[in-house]
């Protein structure tokens, strides 16, 4: 069993510095229930809708390395403690939506830039941020692990990828604005749940989803922050609009029979390389 805790964040909007030490308070409350790995949501130590102000608060990865581990030390964690955490990235000129994997206080583990950059409505990521091109799992000390950022997650493809090169887990930092108030939730957090509870079924997959909280110009982030299990089961979720710990443990040794009674994963796997034929077609007539 792995503890986990997701960090529903409500950051003050281009104000590192004391959102690093909002974390910092956030770090020393979880620290009596020892969590080993602590997952934020996307733009967390900044705000989402930063536009242009994307320059002036981008880190490097060796930055935000920096940053976070001396967080780590002032709240006085003992031994190690991974983190996810969503950021605005700077490498060599341009600039990303990214979320790193960070073994604290040693190294960086893994950064995902975002693929997807939803450009539409009140989004305008395209207009400030450079494309990420990978969708690909990783090695932490808790197994294989995969990384996808808000829109990467709604499209199945990054999901597919991921869990086909040996994710078990699905870490998903998000920022979504709340809309459609219609039901008892917002339309949003009813399509994640759902999202979530059939990516985590189909590929036999923890789902690990950290959503941001507050507002920033007038956009209320929803919250609903949530862990799904490999049957697709909702095992922890947090209250919308508000700041909060979950905590919850995820066990690995729940995959493989759930794998086993469900092999979509492994029919994928046998089934894909048939579809490579059309996958190239439909991408060649995409390119004329």
């Amino acid at each position: 069993m792995v503890r986990h805790a997701i960090l529903q964040f409500r950051p003050e909007k281009a104000r590192l510095k004391e959102n690093l030490a909002r974390l910092e308070g956030h770090l020393k409350a979880l620290r009596p229930h020892a969590p080993e790995v602590v997952v934020l949501p996307e733009a967390a130590l900044t705000g989402y809708f930063l536009q242009g102000g994307v320059r002036e608060l981008s880190l490097t990865r060796h930055e935000l390395l920096e940053l976070l581990s001396g967080v780590h030390r002032a709240v006085g964690w003992e031994g190690l403690l991974d983190v996810v955490v969503g950021f605005y990235e700077r490498d060599e000129g341009a600039y990303y939506n990214s979320a790193a994997y960070l073994e604290l206080p040693h190294r960086v583990v893994h950064v995902h830039r975002k693929v997807f950059l939803p450009t539409y409505g009140v989004f305008d990521e395209e207009r400030y941020l450079a494309r990420g091109n990978r969708a690909m799992a990783f090695q932490t000390r808790f197994g294989r692990a995969a990384i996808l950022i808000c829109e990467d997650f709604w499209h199945s493809i990054t999901a597919a990828i991921a869990a086909l090169d040996g994710a078990e887990v699905l870490y998903v930092p998000a920022a979504s604005p709340a809309r459609g108030f219609h039901g008892e939730r917002p339309e949003n957090v009813e399509r994640w749940r759902t999202l979530a509870r059939a990516v985590a079924a189909e590929h036999g997959v923890y789902v690990v989803l950290a959503s941001l909280v507050g507002f920033e110009g007038g956009k209320g982030m929803s919250g609903g922050s949530l862990a799904a299990g490999p049957e697709g089961r909702i095992l922890a979720e947090a209250p919308l609009f508000e700041e909060a710990a979950l905590l919850f443990a995820l066990d690995r040794e729940r995959i493989p029979p759930v794998r086993y009674d469900s092999p979509l994963l492994s029919d994928l796997q046998a089934a894909l390389p048939l579809l490579f034929r059309d996958l190239e077609r439909v991408l060649q007539k995409e390119g004329r």
